[in-house]
């Protein structure tokens, strides 16, 4: 059985998870970027995978405010 991938387990989520999701994600970026700043980051792809995932939830709740919207 193969593994779902990431957009289907986001696409899977309600509009207030998403929202939760989102926050969480901003706030793990503001730590990153707080902690390059101030040279205690171990991890400098991290900063690169929070991007992407904020990127990718927030396509997704575009395409979700589009179906609401043209249904």
């Amino acid at each position: 059985m193969a593994k779902q991938s990431k957009p289907d387990d986001i696409r899977a989520k309600t509009p207030d998870e998403l929202s939760a999701l989102l926050l969480a994600l901003r706030k793990e970026q503001f730590n990153l970027r707080f902690q390059r700043a101030t040279g205690q980051q171990e991890g400098v792809g991290r900063v690169r995978t929070v991007r992407r995932d904020i990127a990718r939830l927030k396509t997704i709740q575009a395409e979700q405010k589009r179906s609401a919207a043209t249904s």
